[in-house]
């Protein structure tokens, strides 16, 4: 039901909040294996918790929708009681690890922890759903800022928006092809409500400002070279998914999310590395 790659897409950003957050507070990108290891166990948790919750309120709808009854829970390969298990043993350990790293990280726990879990309500009240998702992967190389320095900085801030409009914009692609399961179900995706061509317009105009916020982010964090070539990257990439998705076409929907967007993450974050490296000599 919860698979490794789920944590692919926010992972590679995270940690790119934590070599930024550590050159910002001791001079170096690296805070430590101990550190490392309690974001990497925090972020796996969160993921974990937020993906079972999903299953769980989620379960009756996906049993209707032909591209999602051979989930786990609509199958009975699952029972709900293992799946509220793993929900909180998941958000258990991830408020532990955040104990584990500093007061502030532990306070805000919570505060995750609803981002992450309210976006599996969203779709039956707002259209906006997908800017609720986009958060919950947003705050995460802020989380991770936070847990190597104890405190905020605005310096962070752009990936946060940089992470949840990239976010917000695919989710919003892979939507499209529930667009006339969520009309009859009365499920408030955007492509429900505002049809295929808007909401394709509308991801976009996110990935458009998803790059603009890398841009400023980059200014913020003083990149060199390496981090602007990330961005280039990334520009590029983001460009390659949206022409996978015509409107009459959805057949590259899957391509588009899961193989592009790894590489968009993996990739930025290894351009972030050079970078810090090169500027922390």
């Amino acid at each position: 039901m919860i698979k490794v790659e789920h944590s692919v897409f926010a992972l590679p950003f995270a940690l790119v909040g934590m070599m930024w957050g550590s050159l910002e507070a001791s001079g170096s990108p690296w805070p430590g294996w101990r550190v490392f290891g309690l974001i990497v166990l925090a972020m796996v948790a969160a993921r974990s918790t937020a993906m079972a919750f999903n299953r769980i309120v989620d379960r009756d709808v996906d049993a209707k929708n032909p591209r999602t009854q051979n989930r786990a829970l609509p199958k009975r390969l699952l029972s709900v009681g293992t799946a509220s298990t793993l929900t909180w043993a998941s958000a258990f350990v991830f408020v532990l690890a955040a104990a584990s790293l500093n007061t502030l990280a532990l306070a805000l726990s919570p505060v995750a922890l609803l981002v992450t879990l309210g976006y599996s309500w969203c779709k039956r009240f707002t259209p906006f759903c997908h800017f609720v998702l986009g958060l919950s992967l947003g705050i995460a190389p802020a989380a991770a800022w936070i847990a190597v320095s104890g405190s905020m900085h605005p310096a962070i801030l752009p990936m946060v928006l940089a992470v949840a409009l990239w976010t917000a914009g695919f989710d919003i692609l892979y939507s499209l092809q529930d667009e006339d399961f969520d009309k009859t179900n009365n499920l408030r995706s955007l492509p429900a409500w505002i049809g295929r061509k808007r909401a394709m317009s509308v991801s976009r105009l996110c990935h458009v400002g998803a790059v603009g916020a890398l841009c400023w982010s980059a200014v913020a964090v003083g990149g060199g070279p390496w981090l602007w070539a990330g961005v280039a990257g990334v520009a590029m990439m983001l460009a390659f998914e949206q022409s996978l998705v015509k409107v009459d076409d959805l057949s590259r929907v899957n391509m588009a999310f899961f193989t592009v967007n790894g590489f968009v993450s993996i990739g930025f974050f290894l351009f972030a590395w050079v970078d810090v490296v090169a500027r922390s000599r």
